[in-house]
């Protein structure tokens, strides 16, 4: 815990986590409701194991300083607490927040603010009234009231079923910012608090991946975004299905191959044939891709999703001789892709082709050590039990 000088000359507390290298870009963690808890503080930590000096100030001070609530035991004595904050003096501690960062010997510089809920409004108030380098709104309570001109770089995350921001709202607010807006239609109000009743994982999952590229681009000025580049890729094959979009992600010399049956292609020529004859065709018109996790490094992604679809079509890229069985499949799938500069250089692309064969009717599980659609139901929700051995 450090402590931090306020514009009127008082002083609060705030949790400070410091990345391994000892110095990083600087990030005010904006706090929910519930005080500089263990969730807020484990939110600095994931901040600086990603390269950040994460500060997290106690805008409760004035009030009642050093709080930690607990969403599942205190929500009325933290709605209470919102009643009675000073918002104008919240933001201003926030901009104390932001200078205590600049200032510090392990900042490199640049510094940018990401909040929660309440610190969701406060991010986006920072992005208005402040210095800020760049802010980052996780389902922000209230921001209606002030859309208008930012001052710097801002990414929103938007929950569909957010009690606290009603449709209306979530139109306002995507009209006002539509290309900060990210919107998650499926995921609740705190869909990004790991170990809550409304933890998304699949949502929280994006949301964190775009974050973090963003402050990457904004903070430590990276030039251009992996993840937003692999992003418009998947869009082009999978959403608007169009060959030279997708070949325009891609160098020249790129190369795709799809590991458990060895299609894809090698050059823009082999490739071009492939995406227009063999994959976006034969892509079944209920395909889904679901994220569970991904990894940027500096020029390669791991991504891992499941794939969905119903076997309605050919899919030579897949399933080369099969006919359509009209069955369905959900199926565990790991890319990786390899950047070179802004464009894709290659793709590995795996998944477990006897656990579609199984679904497909194809190969028989009772008789074989594989498994069907329970590989892609286990990998989203690892509770689910594991298979039984014997003793």
């Amino acid at each position: 815990m450090v402590s931090i000088r306020s514009f009127d000359g008082g002083e609060f507390s705030a949790y400070l986590a410091v990345p391994a290298s000892g110095r990083g870009p600087g990030i005010v963690v904006l706090q929910e409701i519930f005080g500089v808890n263990a969730n807020m503080r484990s939110v600095c930590d994931w901040f600086a194991a990603r390269g950040f000096l994460a500060l997290c100030p106690d805008l409760f001070w004035r009030i009642e300083p050093g709080l930690e609530l607990t969403p599942e035991r205190d929500r009325d004595r933290a709605m209470a607490l919102l009643g009675k904050l000073d918002f104008s003096k919240a933001i201003a501690d926030a901009g104390a927040s932001i200078q205590f960062l600049r200032d510090h010997s392990a900042c490199s510089g640049r510094v940018g603010a990401a909040g929660y809920c309440m610190g969701g409004r406060l991010a986006y108030e920072a992005a208005r009234r402040l210095k800020t380098d760049a802010a980052v709104s996780y389902y922000g309570v209230g921001m209606e009231q002030f859309l208008g001109e930012v001052n710097c770089p801002l990414m929103l995350h938007v929950a569909g079923r957010d009690e606290y921001t009603p449709p209306a709202v979530q139109e306002q607010i995507r009209a006002a910012h539509p290309e900060a807006f990210h919107f998650y239609p499926d995921a609740g109000h705190a869909f990004a608090r790991r170990g809550g009743i409304h933890y998304d994982a699949a949502a929280a999952e994006l949301a964190d991946l775009r974050t973090i590229e963003f402050l990457l681009r904004h903070l430590m000025l990276k030039p251009y975004s992996l993840e937003q580049i692999w992003g418009e890729h998947i869009k082009y094959e999978f959403d608007t299905r169009n060959t030279e979009d997708t070949l325009a992600t891609m160098v020249d010399d790129a190369y795709v191959n799809h590991i458990p049956v060895l299609t894809g292609g090698v050059g823009k020529d082999e490739l071009r044939r492939f995406y227009s004859t063999h994959f976006i065709p034969q892509m079944p018109p209920d395909t889904t891709l679901t994220p569970l996790s991904r990894t940027v490094g500096d020029t390669q992604i791991v991504d891992e999703m499941i794939f969905r679809f119903t076997h309605t079509v050919k899919m030579d890229w897949m399933l080369p001789g099969i006919e359509p069985t009209g069955k369905r499949v959900e199926v565990p799938t790991v890319a990786i892709v390899r950047l070179r500069g802004d464009k894709l250089a290659h793709e590995h692309i795996y998944w477990d082709q006897a656990s579609v064969l199984v679904q497909l009717g194809l190969l028989d599980s009772s008789k074989l050590p594989v498994a069907g659609v329970e590989s892609a139901r286990k990998a989203v929700n690892p509770a689910l039990p594991s298979r039984a051995l014997g003793s």
